[in-house]
Order: structure tokens, then C-alpha cells, then sequence
């Protein structure tokens, strides 16, 4: 709680969480931070979660909403690929957090999609199970990266599954797509690619980096902006779009800090304290698993659902440290003209050794050119308005 001292906030309790039901995957995405990263703690988990870590898991989220009253909760189901899990083995899953926790709980899925099938959509279906599904592009594209072990793409798998998930009666269970950016594809293919399933919401993601190791295209020192650029490309196609056909979240999220909202749940930008936690499948409570990418252990907290609550994980310096908003920003943030909507980025993209997360996000540069690149777009429209009304 030193933390917090003099901010005048009390923790916020959790109201998301990260179940990682399998630890292993399908797919050997070149990006990814849970296998190609510098955490690689999964090698030593158990591959499922066991159903006594799941009782427990339960006991402890209700456990949680009862000292803090919460009216509901999310609870996603996460991997690895967690549909390396079987539809009986979910069920039971399921079954027990929803017997356990006395408020709503919100279900949810992300997957690859390879495995999609009318098994689990049934069972998604009778339980009320959002799916997200990972997708980063055409076909080309996203066989750039998603590629089975033995360098077969997987798109084909990938669309056969959301054609089945976009279609009555299970359209109403799909939650979005899931798009890591890669500059080596065209952003406007990539964008028309995504719109061809009519997702509710698309999630463009930068790839996870750091200052220590850099995402592909940034170099120490380099003044370019390239996935501003990338990304800018899609937006001003989205933003001049009469009847926007889709909501990109990372556009309304910046959209909406610009024009006065609060921060939302979303690590990408703002100043949103943080509320989610993820539990391994051995049972132990870990901070954003994304902090993987950043050295090993980065997101550990040394607690365990068997003998720990989620208010002792509340109590870390490291938890307040991303739930205190603009007092853990560096000087350099707090000195930006869209440090307020930024929020200094992915606090994960912020790691450099030596000094740690107190760094502007290794895509300082990037987001300041994409956010006021957005600000001056919604400006210039806003003017043209009033002048309208005069």
C-alpha cells in the first residue's frame, strides 16, 4: 500500500480473470510472448489446469467479490490454446466457477480458432461463452506468423471455424477479432481481410517489445514511426467510412480519451488502473501475462490460489504500480503533450534493464504521432461543425 501513499486511491479490487486452462498450443506464432519471449516458465506447468486449482480459482473469485462487493465479474479462458482442452473438460470447468461465484459471470474465450468446431460451439452456446478469435489478415498474411511447429499455415483452419462462429445460430457468441500488426502486410489488405467476417470489434495489437529488445522495425534512437504509420493507413479508411462497419478499439479507446472520457479497461492507452489477474495452470496468481516479454519472472507475484487471496496480490507494489495512473508514468511521459490519453503506452513496452518500467513505451514515438495524428482528424471535423452552426 506505500504505493499509494499520497495519491489519495485505494486499490482497485479485480474484476478480471485470466484463467491459462492449457499452457501448451497448436500454433508456434513467431510473435509470441508466452513461448518466443524471455518468460519461459510454461515449460514447468502442468499442461491443464487441474479440476482442485479450478475449485479453488472459484472459491477465491467469490471470495473476492464478497470483501468487495462486485456486482459481477469476467472470467476469460485463456492459453496457450484453450481449446487444447476438451468441450467435457470446459463444461466441467465452467460449471464450477458458475456454481461457486453468487454474481454473473461473464465467460469468455480467446482462441487461435484452429480447433473451432460444432462441439465447442454448442457448448459455448448453451453456457453463454464469448469467443475471440486471433486473425491477422488474408490468407498470406497471416500465415506470415501463424504457423503450425512444422511451418504449416493455418488460416484455412482459422476461417473454416469463424465462418462456423459468424453463422446462426452462434454469431451472436462472436466477441472480435484479434490482429497483431506485422509491416511487412498491406494494413488496408489486412483491414479488408478482418471486415470480411463482420466482427463486432477488431483489436489491432502491436507486437510485444521492449526497449532491450525492440519489435521488428524500431531501432534504439530511431526517429520513424512506422506503425503509426501503418496504422494510421486503416484509421483515416475506418474514420471516413460514412456508417463505420466496425468498432477498432484501440481508435475508440483514443478517440474517447480525446474527447474528455475516463480510461477504460484497456492496456494499450490510457491511464486505467489496472483490474485483471491471470492464474497458471498450477494454480499460481500472476500480474498481465504480457509482462513475459519483458524478462523472466516479470509477471510473478509469488502467491498461489491454494493458500493466497487475490487481496494479498492487491497489496504488491508491483499491482499498484499499474493501478495508480498518471503517478507511475517518467518524467518524459508526464511532459508529453498526449501523455493523459497515451498513458505511456503498454506498460509492458516500457521495460528497459537498469530502470525497469519508469520509461516511455519503446512506441513513444509512434503513439505520438498516431494519437495527434487522430487528435488533429477529430479536431478538424469538430471546427468544421461549429462553423456549420453559426
Amino acid at each position: 500500500m506505500a504505493a499509494l501513499a499520497g495519491t489519495g486511491r485505494r486499490p482497485t479490487p479485480f474484476r478480471q480473470f485470466i484463467l491459462k486452462i492449457h499452457s501448451r498450443c497448436d500454433l508456434a506464432c513467431t510473435y509470441c510472448y508466452m513461448y518466443e519471449m524471455a518468460d519461459q516458465s510454461w515449460r514447468s506447468r502442468p499442461k491443464r489446469m487441474a479440476p482442485d486449482v479450478v475449485e479453488a480459482v472459484a472459491a477465491r473469485i467469490a471470495e473476492h467479490v464478497q470483501a468487495h462487493d462486485l456486482p459481477s465479474v469476467e472470467v476469460i479462458l485463456h492459453g496457450g490454446e484453450p481449446l487444447l482442452m476438451r468441450p467435457e473438460e470446459i463444461d466441467k470447468l465452467v460449471g464450477t466457477v458458475r456454481g461457486t461465484v453468487d454474481v454473473p459471470v461473464d465467460l469468455r474465450l480467446v482462441t487461435n480458432g484452429t480447433r473451432l468446431d460444432r462441439a465447442y460451439l454448442d457448448l459455448f452456446d448453451r453456457h453463454e461463452i464469448g469467443v475471440a478469435v486471433s486473425l491477422d489478415g488474408g490468407e498470406q498474411a497471416h500465415d506470415r506468423n501463424r504457423r503450425t511447429a512444422d511451418g504449416r499455415g493455418s488460416y484455412h483452419k482459422v476461417a473454416a471455424g469463424l465462418r462456423m462462429l459468424t453463422e446462426p445460430p452462434f454469431q451472436r457468441l462472436f466477441r472480435g477479432l484479434l490482429c497483431t500488426v506485422d509491416l511487412r502486410n498491406d494494413p488496408l489488405e489486412t483491414y479488408q481481410a478482418l471486415l470480411a467476417f463482420d466482427p463486432p470489434t477488431i483489436d489491432l495489437l502491436l507486437p510485444h517489445g521492449t526497449w532491450s529488445e525492440p519489435p521488428p522495425g524500431l531501432g534504439s534512437g530511431d526517429p520513424a514511426t512506422p506503425y503509426a504509420d501503418w496504422l494510421i493507413a486503416i484509421f483515416d479508411q475506418w474514420y471516413s467510412t460514412p456508417a463505420q462497419p466496425v468498432g477498432v478499439r484501440l481508435f475508440d479507446d483514443i478517440i474517447h480519451l480525446l474527447l474528455g472520457g475516463r480510461s477504460t479497461k484497456g492496456e494499450q492507452v490510457g491511464l486505467a488502473a489496472a483490474a485483471m489477474v491471470v492464474i497458471e495452470t498450477d494454480g499460481e496468481i500472476e500480474q498481465s501475462d504480457i509482462l513475459k516479454s519483458a524478462y523472466p519472472g516479470a509477471p510473478s507475484t509469488g502467491f498461489h490460489v491454494f493458500r493466497d487471496s487475490f487481496d494479498d496480490v492487491l497489496r504488491l507494489p508491483s499491482i499498484a504500480a499499474r493501478q495508480i495512473g498518471w503517478s507511475a508514468l517518467s518524467d518524459t511521459c508526464k511532459a508529453c503533450p498526449v501523455g493523459r490519453v497515451c498513458g505511456g503506452g503498454h506498460y509492458a513496452h516500457r521495460y528497459r534493464p537498469g530502470s525497469g518500467f519508469l520509461n516511455p513505451s519503446v512506441y513513444c514515438a509512434d503513439l505520438l504521432r498516431l494519437i495527434t495524428h487522430i487528435r488533429n482528424t477529430i479536431q478538424r471535423d469538430i471546427t468544421a461543425l461549429q462553423k456549420d452552426h453559426r
